[in-house]
Formats: structure tokens, C-alpha cells, sequence
């Protein structure tokens, strides 16, 4: 269905695809792995006509193609799941959801057709939402769930799936693979690009490997191991974290929350995180984890309860009040909340710190900024020309990775991380898990937030789980196993907490 045939693409300072030629078989769900930086989204982009090639060319069904914009793409039946939203957030999801094709009656706008076009998508994928209201409104996973619909909804017989389940819960996940094999089963190809192999060998048929812009190799799955795949991703053997055996050493009660609520999001919580300890809140899209994070970062100021930082109360009206606090945080929209996407590596590494490198006359020292940012990017393997480059032109999991070096240049005494191995690939996750870990050995308290159950419960000293935005259960690691989990997730436990 689908042939690569040596190609090329370059940035400013970067070859980001030299000469790749694979070919995908028509109704398979082929993936397409690599480290961050590897080409990955960058070939998808130029497949769907978001980018167009240097050199080299595609042929879709045996004809060759040459796409000067996604709409070309789409009217030659190729659609693409971004890894990022690409949607307009202050329009409705009815209207993001139909915004290349909008009905009309007369001159006008029909929105009772907008709205049940928007509602027929949205039931394809189980999603229940009003879609009168602005996407901004909603979660990042419920995002990423419209933008599935979106793309399903086209129609297209070929699909490129960028990272689509890096924000979903289990639950959605298992429905967005349903979704996927109905679409194969009608003949859709898909091309999956995503960091979680135990998804890849899950759903894939066949997978191809990029290193550095360059093709490795292309397998049938049946003949791939977990550990061969590493290696031919990363060139290296890449051991998975494991908790240390060793009983941790916990300080006093660093954050203490009572009767926190905030309307519509979450109510009722009661939750200690020690000096040293690692608290992870486990939980369905929707359940209030992200929110809980962003209410103690100082994000919501129309929170509702008590926030103590290491016994004393204090009012969290604004993230400045956050910082000034000790308190850190790693969002999970890093577009929205996390990097500015107008500065280079340096300013946004560099940016909740910059006092550190004040001179005279409150002129920054570049020099030294520049080596703490050189150090840091060294430190997490930040794939970048240099610290001068755009951060908007790197990589989702490098600008990832940037992040979290920004949260770890504060030396907070609380940390908030919220999806911290979003778009990672499998070498950096490890480093990244090291890394909470360290800080947890430097007693730093961590609130983790992940949907990656398995990361979750590796790294949490205790695990909460919320459902519908309040506590259900508090389990001990060795409570937390993945079955007793998820029940208590979904609120299939057999006695609630």
C-alpha cells in the first residue's frame, strides 16, 4: 500500500531523514519505532503532507504521490493522529471536529448538521462529550480522543497514528486498539509510530526501525523480541528500571492536602506526601489527576481547601506563589503549560532560574547559562544541534526531555510530574526513572501522575487511586499490583477503600 523510496529531509542543522526506503502491505498495522529524533514524525508528516520531501518519493497503491499540503493528502485518502493537538482550541469540539468540511445552509453555518456530524464521530470512539463547548474545555486525553475522531472520521485508507495513546488511560487505550483492528478489518493501513512496545507487539503486524534519520531494518513482529528491538533502536542494551529492594527513608509530611476540591474537577482529597517519598496518583482520563497537580502548582486559584507546605498553610493564587514555594512542576501539555515554543533550548532550560546568572546592571552571564543548559541537555540526552536551536523545531520527546531539565535546574523541594515519559523513547525513560528516583534518595517529594501503569507502579512508594475525582484507594506497594489497580480505577473492586 504503501512505498518509501529513499527518502530525505533536512531542517536547519539537522538531517532528519537520509534515504529511507521501506515498504507497508495494505490493511497492516505496521509501526515505526526509533529514539526520539530517529525521523519517526517527521516521515508521518511528510506521508500525510504536512512536509515535503528533499529527496526520494512515495507511492500510495503503486502511484506515485506528491502532496503539497494535508488537504492534498486527504483528498488522496491519507489521514494523521498528531502527537500534539492540532486543533484550534478556542473553537467548539463540534466545530474542530468538522473544520474541513463545515455544513452549511444558505451562507450560514448549520450547527444543528455540525452537531450531529460531531456527535456520530465522537460515538465511533465511545467518547460522550458536549461538543458545544470550546476544546480548550477539555482534558488532554479527551483532546487527543477528538482528534482520533477527527482523523477517523475522514474516511482514509491510510492512517498514520503519531503517539495517540501518550495521554489515555487503559481503559481508552484498549478501545482505541478495538477502533484500530475495525478499521484494519475494513482494510484502513495504519502506521503506528509509538514509544510503549508492549503496545507494538500487541497490535502491530510488522514494524520498521529508524536510527538517526536512517532506516535499520524492517521485520515481521512474530520474528522480534523485546530485547532485539531495543537494541536495534537504540544500538545498545537498555535494562528496564527496577525499584530499589531497600526500605526507603522517609522525612516529615513536605505536602499535606485537606478537603481540597476545586468544582467539576475533584473534591474531598486528603493526601500526604513525605520528604523522600514518591506518591503516585493512578486514574482513568478524567479522574482528576492532572488537575490535583495543577491546583498545587498554583494553576487553579479557585481551589477550594487546605495546602500546607511542611506544616504551615499557604494560598496557592498563582504559580509564581508555587515556585517561590519549593514547588515544581512537569506538565503534561508541555506545549501549553510547559515550554515557550519561541525560545531556544537555552531560554527554556534555563527560564525559572534565571536570577542564578545575573551580572551587573541585571544583565544575564550567557556564558555560564549556556554551560548549565550544555550540562543539563548532556545529562538527559537532549538530541539538539545546540542550545541555540528552536525548541519548537525539536522533537515531542525531546522538548519532553527539555522540560524536565527545567524542573530539575530548580533543585524544588516538592515535584509535580505529570506524564514524565510522554513521547520518551525507551533509552531516556530509563534515565528519566533514575532520575525520580535520585531525587527521591535527595529527599524530594514527588506527586507523580502517569498513565503508564507499569511506570507508575515501578517508581510509587505508595499509589492513590481516584475515580470520578476522589480518592477510592490508597494502596502500599506491595498492595499495588496492576489487577488491584485497575479494579479500583474502573469500580469493579470488590469493597471500595
Amino acid at each position: 500500500m504503501i512505498e518509501f523510496e529513499g527518502v530525505s529531509k533536512r531542517f536547519p542543522g539537522v538531517a532528519a531523514l537520509g534515504d529511507v526506503s521501506f515498504t507497508v502491505r495494505r490493511g497492516e498495522c505496521h509501526a515505526l519505532l526509533g529514539e526520539n529524533g530517529a525521523g519517526k514524525s517527521t516521515l508521518g508528516k511528510i506521508l500525510a503532507g504536512l512536509y515535503r520531501p528533499d529527496g526520494g518519493r512515495i507511492l500510495l497503491a503503486g502511484r506515485e504521490t506528491r502532496f503539497h499540503s494535508a488537504r492534498d493528502a486527504i483528498g488522496a485518502g491519507v489521514g494523521i493522529v498528531h502527537q500534539e493537538l492540532a486543533f484550534c482550541p478556542n473553537l467548539s469540539v463540534a466545530e474542530n471536529l468538522c473544520l474541513h468540511d463545515l455544513p452549511r445552509r444558505g451562507l450560514q453555518l448549520d450547527r444543528r448538521e455540525l452537531r450531529r456530524r460531531a456527535e456520530s464521530l465522537l460515538s465511533q470512539i465511545g467518547l460522550t462529550v458536549d461538543v458545544d463547548q470550546p476544546l480548550s474545555g477539555l482534558s488532554i486525553g479527551q483532546e487527543q480522543m477528538v482528534q482520533i475522531a477527527a482523523a477517523v472520521g475522514l474516511g482514509a485508507k491510510v492512517l498514520v497514528f503519531d503517539e495517540p495513546t501518550s495521554s489515555l488511560g487503559k481503559a481508552e487505550v484498549q478501545r482505541l486498539f478495538g477502533l484500530i483492528r475495525r478499521l484494519q478489518a475494513e482494510g484502513v493501513t495504519i502506521l503506528y509510530v509509538s514509544h510503549r512496545l508492549e503496545e507494538i507487539f500487541e497490535l502491530c503486524q510488522s514494524l520498521t526501525v529508524l536510527r538517526d534519520g536512517r532506516h535499520v531494518a524492517t521485520r515481521p513482529i512474530a520474528e522480534v523480541d523485546r530485547d532485539e528491538l531495543v537494541r536495534l533502536m537504540v544500538g545498545r542494551n537498555v535494562a528496564s528500571f527496577e525499584a530499589s529492594s531497600a526500605q526507603p527513608e522517609f522525612g516529615s509530611v513536605r505536602l499535606r492536602l485537606r478537603e481540597l476540591g476545586s468544582p467539576g474537577r475533584f473534591s474531598g482529597i486528603d493526601l500526604d506526601v513525605c520528604a523522600g517519598e514518591v506518591v503516585g496518583l493512578a486514574g482513568l482520563v478524567g479522574a482528576g489527576r492532572t488537575e490535583i497537580a495543577e491546583a498545587v502548582a498554583g494553576l487553579d486559584s479557585g481551589y477550594s481547601g487546605r495546602i500546607e507546605i511542611d506544616g504551615r498553610p499557604v494560598q496557592m493564587g498563582s504559580p509564581r506563589d508555587a515556585q517561590s514555594l519549593g514547588i515544581g512542576l512537569i506538565p503534561e501539555d508541555r506545549k501549553r503549560h510547559g515550554l515557550v515554543l519561541g525560545m531556544n533550548v537555552r531560554e527554556n532550560v534555563t527560564l525559572s532560574i534565571l536570577d542564578r546568572f545575573r551580572r551587573w546592571a541585571g544583565r544575564a552571564d550567557r556564558r555560564a547559562e549556556s554551560h548549565f543548559a550544555q550540562d543539563a541537555c548532556r545529562r538527559l540526552a537532549v538530541r539538539t544541534p545546540d542550545v541555540e536551536t528552536a525548541i519548537n523545531s525539536l522533537s515531542g520527546g525531546n522538548q519532553q526531555k527539555v522540560m524536565f531539565a527545567r524542573g530539575l535546574a530548580a533543585d524544588c523541594k516538592i515535584l509535580l510530574i505529570d506524564e514524565p515519559t510522554r513521547g520518551v523513547d525507551v533509552g531516556a525513560k530509563r534515565e528519566i526513572h533514575e532520575l525520580i528516583a535520585e531525587l527521591a534518595a535527595q529527599q524530594v517529594a514527588v506527586l507523580l501522575v502517569s498513565s503508564d501503569l507499569p511506570e507508575l507502579l515501578a517508581l510509587s512508594h505508595r499509589v492513590i487511586v481516584l475515580r470520578e475525582g476522589r480518592i477510592v484507594a490508597e494502596l502500599t506497594r506491595s498492595q499495588a499490583d496492576p489487577e488491584t489497580v485497575v479494579r479500583h480505577m474502573t469500580g469493579l473492586a470488590a469493597s471500595p477503600a
